[in-house]
């Protein structure tokens, strides 16, 4: 049956009751958990059935609660949207798609992190069709290939797209009709569409007079929690996309589980800056907050995003590794610059001990610190990669807890995240009730294996690709393709990709991934790449790695000037620190300095693979 297709009276209760009594068992579940899992605390989270329900369920609870904040303009202070507001426009967009005849289709979303961006997807997914977010930093060929793989129909967008999607249309490879998300402002300039675009505010204003006669298309419209309901594309960069199906039974066990061990409020308020389009920010950025009451503040860029955490005071954070250390080292470079670094060291010790019996002495003499993150910040939360445990550590020292996670986008995306509550800040993260793992193909002497997981988080499949599907799927579990192991207290230990392994000659396996972490603590690091390299002498396996140095670090520390030897000679130093706790095996043996970023994706991670990422002068 399609998505298109009406649902028999009969067969939708059936399906509704088996949704609900999902949703309470994950409840259950997590009711119990909480008197035997110091880990787990229940903050009455509620049932999740669809994403539609959530919402309209958190606009019910929270009525008059900002659910988005969002600037007007460069120079304007931040508006509030309340719920009630946002689910009106979603309720009168979803109408008007349905009475444009966009029932059952899959409409792509691309575009800035915005409240237009997040109403179109909430009108889609909540009782239009299949929504499919779509990168915005994609060149226009590849656009093109995903709408076509994607089966999509018709598209939301920023305006600045509008060239590349009249290109597109006119191509003839796929048929889409083109909605204009207002500049990404809702209310913004529309004055200047072309006669194949229009604008979302009149799609709205179309549902909002069908809603005023009595249609209720859309507020009544009949949604299978295991159908697909988003389509997210991978590896797109390759030439080979992957569609990762979906389904709101999957978004949903995300919403109810992953928050019991961060412990969200409705006074929360989320800085949004990753992309939206992205799993890790989709979700967690984006429906959890929707799903507990609490409101998303969306950055302007990265340019801005110390000013907008001063304007919006946002309590919660998600970012990357390289967003954080980079954060991290900074307030370092600052204390240092000052004089302080003794003092600062010293404070922390002492707040290390105090924390244990809830005194934060962070909120005390780290308040220009704290400041730099919007005075009010509680919880940074870390993924998209293993970050460097003292990082997390020290920035914990500084009053804001901090915790990593780790999943991945046919997880939906959370596979395991660390508590508030007794976390191990060197894991991944921590498996919560109601997701499960184990290794396969496990070395006999560490441990350490192929990760698979099981839950009712884990993707549907690839879409239309049976084969790439069944490569990573197995009776329910998924392999991940990353290496690591499970300890008894259900952390999650990652040590690396299994498409980035490097083997030795012996047999030994390399991990880049904790060689990088390693070096990165070093203050000349400032991007890295570790890499399997060959010896002229034997033709065996050596480690090598390109570094950029840090730019600050290098002018404070040897000079603008610094000539490629001194620079050299500071690689060196660092990696010698590293070389020296490792096993011969894992020793560094070249170094390369790069004097040019590295080519990355658009997740802002290096591409691994590319063979001109290895270039620089060997040192």
């Amino acid at each position: 049956m399609s998505y298109k297709e009406l649902i028999p009276e009969g067969e939708y209760r059936e399906i509704v009751a088996r949704d609900e009594a999902r949703a309470q068992a994950m409840i259950d579940l997590l009711f119990a958990a909480e008197k035997t899992d110091p880990r787990v605390k229940f903050m009455n989270i509620r049932p999740m059935v669809t994403i539609k329900r959530m919402f309209e369920e958190s606009a019910a609870l929270w009525p008059d609660r900002p659910a988005f904040w969002e600037k007007p303009s460069r120079k304007e202070p931040y508006r509030m949207i309340p719920y009630t507001e946002a689910l009106a426009r979603v309720n009168a967009l979803g109408t008007g798609l349905h009475g444009r005849g966009m029932r059952g289709a899959h409409i792509a979303v691309m575009g800035d992190n915005s409240y237009a961006w997040a109403t179109a997807y909430l009108a889609i997914v909540g009782g239009t069709g299949v929504v499919v977010p779509l990168d915005k930093e994609l060149p226009k060929a590849e656009i093109e290939q995903l709408l076509e793989i994607g089966d999509v129909e018709a598209i939301f967008y920023h305006k600045k797209y509008a060239p590349m999607m009249e290109e597109i249309r006119a191509g003839g490879k796929t048929k889409l009709s083109l909605f204009v998300n207002n500049g990404d402002r809702v209310g913004g300039v529309t004055d200047d569409l072309r006669d194949f675009e229009v604008s979302a505010d009149t799609i709205v204003a179309e549902g909002q007079k069908l809603l005023d006669e009595g249609n209720r298309d859309f507020l009544d419209a009949q949604i299978d929690a295991e159908r697909l309901g988003i389509l997210l594309f991978t590896a797109g960069t390759t030439g080979f996309a992957k569609g990762v199906m979906l389904s709101h039974k999957n978004i949903c066990a995300e919403m109810m589980i992953p928050t019991v061990v961060i412990g969200i409020v409705p006074t929360d308020v989320f800085f949004s800056v990753l992309p939206i389009h992205h799993t890790y920010e989709g979700t967690c950025g984006f429906l959890i907050p929707l799903a507990q009451g609490a409101s998303i503040a969306y950055c302007e860029g990265l340019r801005h995003i110390v000013e907008n955490l001063s304007e919006a005071h946002p309590t919660i954070f998600l970012g990357v590794p390289l967003l954080f250390e980079n954060l991290y080292k900074k307030i370092w470079q600052n204390i240092e610059k000052q004089g302080k670094t003794k003092l600062v060291q010293s404070v922390m010790k002492v707040n290390h001990g105090t924390r244990k019996i809830g005194l934060d002495l962070g909120n005390i003499f780290f308040k220009q610190i704290r400041a730099l993150f919007g005075g009010q910040m509680r919880l940074l939360i870390c993924g998209g990669a293993a970050i460097d445990p003292a990082v997390v550590d020290g920035i914990k020292e500084f009053g804001i807890n901090t915790v990593q996670g780790y999943g991945l986008t046919e997880c939906s995306p959370i596979a395991a995240l660390n508590p508030i509550f007794g976390g191990n800040s060197a894991s991944a993260g921590y498996l919560v009730p109601g997701f499960d793992a184990k290794i396969t193909e496990a070395d006999p002497e560490t441990g350490i294996g192929e990760i698979c997981l099981k839950g009712e988080h884990v993707m549907m499949g690839y879409y239309k690709n049976e084969e790439a599907t069944s490569e990573v799927m197995e009776d329910g579990w998924f392999h991940t393709g990353d290496y690591g192991y499970v300890d008894k207290d259900r952390f999650v230990f990652i040590t690396g990709r299994k498409k980035n392994v490097i083997i030795t000659k012996n047999g030994k396996n390399v991990y880049p991934e904790e060689l990088e972490y390693l070096l990165a603590r070093h203050g000349i690091i400032g991007e890295l790449m570790v890499w399997e390299a060959s010896s002229a002498k034997d033709d065996d396996t050596i480690i090598a790695v390109t570094v950029v140095p840090d730019a600050e670090y290098v002018e404070a520390n040897l000079g603008a000037g610094a000539t490629d030897e001194a620079l050299g000679k500071a690689l060196w130093e660092a990696v010698d620190a590293v070389n020296a706790e490792q096993p011969i095996f894992k020793k560094i043996r070249k170094v390369y300095l790069r004097k040019e970023p590295f080519d990355i994706t658009t997740k802002k991670t290096i591409r691994r693979f590319n063979q001109d990422n290895r270039a620089g002068i060997e040192v």
